[in-house]
Order: structure tokens, then C-alpha cells, then sequence
């Protein structure tokens, strides 16, 4: 499930859907935005056979499209399978791609209702779509599927969250800034002006030490699991795994999300009060936690899911702690797909 994170070409390259000079909520215009994106299967006569898959901190719509295939829940037979980017990913709209005056260490504040919006009009004025079959994503696409059902409830009759919360906590938010902290000290990072981001290339290790900590569990590390993927040592694993993964990635990028996942908070619809925001998701909504998440705990997850009228909580037992959903054991995208196949039929 590893291939393709960061590359164009696992169902063909990206499409790109052009928003114009896009009104930001956090004050700012983006001129001439686009909204990268990828489509699986066919959208039926009805228009009614589409399910949105967001992506992500870190990940491409690559990513998503390891859940979608023939006889699998997200079978293209029958879904039209919608991927969409999302600001600061390196596709879309993103400080890597947008001239100056907004390259860079210039990309304007960007937020998680802002990649929503741009995603609405992609489904509506592109695609001609009404209501969606459903929406589900893991993690940063966790949020942006809690945007979705709280902004738009009347297209989302079905939803699925892996592994998010509907208001980002606290203790994520120190980690954010940690890993933030630990980037922008590199010295080559020169305030996100670099020329190559390559060059910034101690500050992305130490991004990838604190994932170390936080992505996995202890009992990953205590039980060595990390032997069953190929890998001779911890060391190894967190060199071959984690360094590698963050490697390619040009920091500005992650830096754009970081601030967007930080942020998250679905009760900005309702002046603070998250109740009130979660009373407003109609969808049969599935809150799908992964066990010693440290990013997003069971029970934060858990009473979020208390709050939704239809909410269903599906936890899912893995040792692989917030990166259950990268495949690395069998076990765990099968749990995945289940949980998908529960939802799709509800």
C-alpha cells in the first residue's frame, strides 16, 4: 500500500479543476487556485453513485485509492470514486506551486473548511452532483469529513471517519507545533525561502523522529513488529520507513497542512459549541477509531460519536496505533473495508 504516496500515476495523472481567485475563510485570496484531483469508476445516469475520499496530512490522493478496487467495498463496478486534493498537498494549490507573492513562506492561511469548499464546487459545478453516496477519509480527511457533514448535511447521507476528531485536541495541537518547531529550526530552512527542498533535509529527520513516537504505538515497538514488515531493526524501520516516507516532501507543504489539522474545529458553525455542531450531522455517520492512537484517542473519538443523532462507533484493535490505516498488516485494512462495506449498506 506504500507505492504512489507522492507520485501522479497509480490510476493516471492528476485532473485539475480551476476555482479562480478563491476567497479564502481565514481573510486572504488565492489567485487562479486549482483543485488537483482523481476519479475511479463511472458516475451513473443519476448522478447518485458518488463517494468523496479526501486524503491525509503528508498523503496524496495515492493514498485513498489503495481502498478502491473490484470486489472491494469501493468497487468501481458500481461507485464513482472521487479523490480529491487538498490545499498545500502538492498538487492542488500549494506553496510549492503558487508564484509570488504567495510561493513559498508566503502561502496564505488555509483551512479545513477551505479545502471542503473548494471540494463542494468540484462535486457540484463540475460533476453536476446533488447528494453524495457518501464521504469518508482518515485522519486530516477525517476532518475534512466532519466539515462536510456539518456544512453540507443535506449531501451527506453516509460518512465515515478514521482516526479523527471532530475538534482537533490539545495534546495534537503540542504535537503539531512540536514537529513544526523541529522543521522550522533547520537552518537551510531560511524561513521558507529554500531554493530545493531537499536542502532542509535535517529539519524533515527530525519531522520524521517525532512521527516515530507518535504514529505507531509502544506495543509496535515492545512486540518488534517492525520485523514482520522486512526490517532489521527499530533503527532500521524508523530510517527506511519513516525518514524515507518524509523524505521527498517539500516542507513549506507540510508546514500549510500542519496549520490546517491544528486548527480543525468543526464548532466554529456554532460559536464554540461542539454538541451543537455534531447535532447537525444527519448522516449515518461512523466514528472508526485505531486503538493506542495517540494522535486521536479512542475516547475522544468515542464522545464525539455520543453526540452524532445516527453515530456509530466501530473501533478497530491494532497495534499500529494511528497509521493502522497504511496497510502494513493484512489485518487492518480488512478492518477498514468492513467498516466501509457497514456504512455504504446503512
Amino acid at each position: 500500500m506504500l507505492s504512489g504516496y507522492y507520485t501522479d500515476d497509480v490510476h493516471g495523472p492528476h485532473e485539475y479543476f480551476e476555482l479562480g481567485n478563491f476567497a479564502l475563510t481565514t481573510g486572504y485570496t488565492l489567485p487562479n487556485a486549482r483543485l488537483g484531483y482523481k476519479t475511479i469508476g463511472t458516475l451513473n445516469a443519476a448522478r447518485d453513485n458518488a463517494v468523496l475520499a479526501p486524503h491525509m496530512f503528508s498523503g496524496t490522493s495515492a493514498f485513498m485509492e489503495a481502498y478502491v478496487g473490484e470486489g472491494r467495498p469501493l468497487d468501481p463496478a458500481t461507485h464513482f470514486v472521487i479523490l480529491p486534493g487538498q490545499f498545500g498537498g502538492g498538487f492542488s494549490s500549494s506553496p510549492s506551486n503558487t508564484p509570488a507573492p504567495f510561493d513559498r513562506g508566503q502561502f496564505p492561511l488555509v483551512a479545513i473548511a477551505d479545502d471542503v469548499i473548494a471540494q463542494h464546487r468540484l462535486v457540484t459545478e463540475h460533476f453536476g452532483i446533488t447528494t453524495l453516496r457518501a464521504v469518508l477519509g482518515w485522519s486530516m480527511g477525517g476532518q475534512q469529513t466532519y466539515e462536510w457533514a456539518v456544512r453540507f448535511p443535506e449531501m451527506v447521507p453516509r460518512a465515515a471517519v478514521f482516526a479523527a476528531t471532530a475538534r482537533n485536541p490539545v495534546h495534537n495541537q503540542i504535537f503539531i507545533d512540536t514537529w513544526n518547531e523541529l522543521l522550522t529550526s533547520d537552518p537551510a530552512f531560511r524561513d521558507g525561502f529554500y531554493d530545493d527542498p531537499a536542502e532542509v533535509r535535517l529539519g524533515l529527520q527530525r519531522l520524521a523522529v517525532s512521527f516515530s513516537l507518535m504514529g505507531l504505538s509502544s506495543a509496535f515497538f515492545r512486540q518488534e513488529l517492525w520485523r514482520g514488515l522486512g526490517f532489521a531493526s527499530s533503527d532500521d524501520f524508523r530510517q527506511g520507513f519513516i525518514r524515507g516516507y518524509f523524505a521527498p516532501m517539500d516542507p513549506n507543504n507540510l508546514i500549510a497542512q500542519g496549520r490546517k489539522w491544528r486548527a480543525s474545529d468543526i464548532s466554529a458553525h456554532t460559536g464554540g459549541d461542539l454538541a451543537a455542531a455534531l447535532g447537525r450531522i444527519t448522516a449515518q455517520f461512523f466514528v472508526v477509531p485505531f486503538t493506542e492512537d495517540l494522535f486521536f484517542p479512542p475516547e475522544d473519538c468515542e464522545a464525539d460519536c455520543a453526540q452524532i443523532p445516527n453515530g456509530h462507533y466501530r473501533p478497530i484493535e491494532t497495534p499500529m496505533g494511528h497509521f493502522g490505516m497504511f496497510g502494513l498488516r493484512p489485518e487492518d485494512p480488512a478492518a477498514v473495508d468492513a467498516v466501509i462495506a457497514e456504512m455504504l449498506a446503512s
